[in-house]
């Protein structure tokens, strides 16, 4: 078996910060990879660069089809990115504004990816779009209410229905509990843990937070100042952290 997706020596600068400095990275089918730090550790700009959406100065990403044929994903056209994030990758950000179209229903916004892959029966959209409710615990009677009357959870829920429904082989989870009450974040974790279990999902998760890691991840890699310092089993790394860096991560979650 061949890494799903695997960066090679990306190195992304802004100005004189090196965001990215010789990050190299595998991620394997059914994987979930956290990748974790604090503000300004590189982790978000990983994300970005592997995703597509920043080009790195150098280095190369090998996405890997489900034929298992390679491709580099900066030297596709803006089209074909485009139909890959469409049919293989899934993106949940940490604003759920970010992922929704916030004047469409919430039925429309699951059923648009349908869509977008090809779907076009308009009763069997409508029907899986209110299981996909149903799904992440959302009341489908709500099916035709618009975003903005959910709360913020609610919200979040109705982004990862709207990513999971045409079940893709890889997806991008930036901060996806950010900014939410520690009891709605909890539940969220399950929901997530479970879908991704039963989908058999590969989830490249950046996150602050450890608690998320430890209860999603697989493996944790840790960034400071754009370089991967630390990684291995979550458990080991959690547990028996050997950089100063990571140790420092886990006694800062210790002592909150």
């Amino acid at each position: 078996m061949s890494p799903l997706l695997e960066a090679e020596g990306l190195t992304l600068r802004f100005g004189a910060l090196r965001a990215l400095d010789g990050v190299s990275l595998a991620l394997w089918p059914g994987e979930v990879v956290a990748v974790v730090g604090e503000s300004g550790s590189g982790k978000s700009s990983l994300l970005r660069a592997l995703s597509g959406l920043a080009r790195p100065e150098a280095g190369r990403v090998l996405y890997r089809d489900a034929a298992g044929a390679a491709c580099d994903v900066h030297a596709l056209s803006e089209a074909e990115r485009r139909r890959i994030a469409r049919s293989d990758w899934g993106h949940v950000h940490q604003n759920p504004r970010d992922g929704l179209r916030m004047g469409v229903s919430a039925g429309a916004n699951i059923g648009e990816r349908l869509m977008a892959a090809g779907a076009r029966h308009y009763g069997g959209i409508r029907a899986a779009a209110a299981e996909w409710m149903a799904r992440v615990e959302l009341d489908p009677a709500r099916i035709d209410d618009l975003p903005r009357h959910f709360s913020g959870g609610m919200q979040q829920r109705l982004q990862i229905a709207r990513c999971l429904v045409t079940r893709p082989r890889l997806v991008f989870m930036d901060e996806p509990t950010g900014g939410l009450d520690v009891s709605v974040q909890a539940r969220l974790l399950d929901l997530i843990r479970a879908l991704v279990e039963e989908l058999g999902l590969a989830v490249l998760l950046v996150t602050h937070d450890i608690a998320a890691a430890r209860l999603l991840a697989h493996r944790i890699v840790v960034m400071r100042q754009g370089r991967i310092v630390e990684e291995g089993l979550a458990d080991r790394v959690l547990d028996d952290p050997q950089h100063p860096y990571t140790q420092l991560l886990v006694a800062s979650v210790l002592a909150a």
